[in-house]
Formats: structure tokens, sequence, C-alpha cells
């Protein structure tokens, strides 16, 4: 496991759509492994997906454990190939990102979603959040398809210089 530097726009990787992963070997492990480790680094961190430490393959971690907004809670998720199955109820929120570290924004997201993908042991996952959980697995997801926050604000008076990032 490694911390790894976490890209910052306007890094092109950011805006290209990740690489399907495919079938998962120790390669994908040590990326995982990686993601966990370099969000836990980071305070207040609940996601990261793989091209935010250099790697345009669709992979993600999040955990929400904890977050005052959160009420599903799978604690910490890994996955690969990730697919969003159901995405209903959307409700705008204020976002940040470690990748865009000098602002946050009101994105509309769906609070109920339905994602499956692969697990670092090769399993098949389904999970089922609401909320900040879902939010943040839409989060994520847009990362794998070259999305930022920036892309969804609901408009552009909806960006907001942050002040503290705890």
């Amino acid at each position: 496991m490694a911390v790894r530097p976490v890209v910052a726009l306007p890094d092109p990787l950011l805006k290209r759509r990740s690489e399907p992963v495919g079938g998962v070997g120790e390669r994908e492990r040590a990326l995982a492994a990686d993601l966990v480790e370099t969000m836990r680094s980071r305070p207040a961190c609940v996601g990261l997906a793989a091209p935010q430490i250099g790697v345009s393959l669709r992979a993600f971690v999040i955990d929400v454990t904890g977050h005052r907004k959160a009420r599903s809670c799978h604690g910490e998720v890994v996955l690969f190939d990730p697919e969003l199955v159901v995405a209903r109820e959307p409700v705008v929120a204020r976002e940040g990102c470690l990748s865009v570290p000098d602002l946050t924004g009101d994105v509309a997201r769906a609070t109920t979603v339905v994602v499956r993908g692969i697990t670092p042991a090769g399993e098949v996952r389904v999970i089922e959040a609401d909320a900040f959980e879902a939010r943040a697995l839409l989060h994520e997801i847009d990362h794998l398809d070259g999305l930022l926050f920036l892309d969804r604000v609901s408009s552009p008076g909806s960006v907001f210089r942050r002040k503290v990032y705890r």
C-alpha cells in the first residue's frame, strides 16, 4: 500500500473516460489498497477514484462511516467497473473534491441509487444507497467518466470558494 499524490485540476487525466478493469488480480488489488490508503490519508475524505491518483482505470473507494449526512452506510466500499443501475429523486446539495481543492458547488444528484461492481475479491457486489452515500457513489462514478462536480453544478452562481478543507 502507498499514499499516492492526488491529481488536481487542470490535469487532463481528470477529463478522460477511464478504461474498464476487466478482471481482478494482484495489480488491481494493489490499486485498491493504494486508493484506500490515499483516501484515509486525507482529512474528511469520503471517496477517491483511480484517475485522482493518476490511474485511468474504472475503480474507486468510498467510505461514509460516521459522516453526519450519511443515512445508508456500507463501510469501506471498493468497486471495479461500477455500473449505475438505478438513480432516483435528485436533490441539490454542496459538494467538494480533492482534485478541485479551492472550490465547492451545488450539484443535483439522485438520493437513491443502486450500483453494481466487482470487489477486490473478484465478486459482484450490488449496493443500494441513499442520501450522502448515494451522492458519494455518483461523484466517484463521474470521475470514471471524466466528469467533475464543476461539470454538474446547478448554475454558474453555484460555485463557491472553499473556506476550509476539514
